[in-house]
């Protein structure tokens, strides 16, 4: 065989290239005997732009089980939303905490 030959087998080859999605992440809000429901809806539509109604089902969710779904998102953006959370939570001198778990 050739050098030429074995240059174009080469280059025929198929490479086959797959693109890992990446990993999702849950944001779930835990409830707390301090927050308000008013603050927790308010945190939800300015963090998560989360509608009104959407956010009252969450805000239910976490005041009757203990904790709600936020959401599913990416790494970055799961955590950089808690952290927001928390850091608007403490200005307002409230306990609320989030908690991200690999979905």
């Amino acid at each position: 065989m050739s050098t030429e030959h074995q240059d174009q087998h080469i280059t025929k080859e198929k490479t086959e290239h797959r693109i890992k999605t990446p990993d999702q992440y849950r944001v779930i809000l835990l409830n707390d005997d301090f927050t308000t429901m008013e603050f927790v809806i308010q945190v939800l539509v300015q963090i998560f732009q989360k509608n009104a109604v959407e956010a009252t089902k969450i805000m239910l969710a976490v005041h009757e089980q203990g904790q709600g779904v936020v959401g599913i998102y990416s790494y970055d953006v799961a955590y950089s939303r808690a952290k927001k959370v928390e850091e608007l939570a403490r200005e307002h001198e409230y306990p609320l905490r989030c908690r991200v778990e690999k979905v």
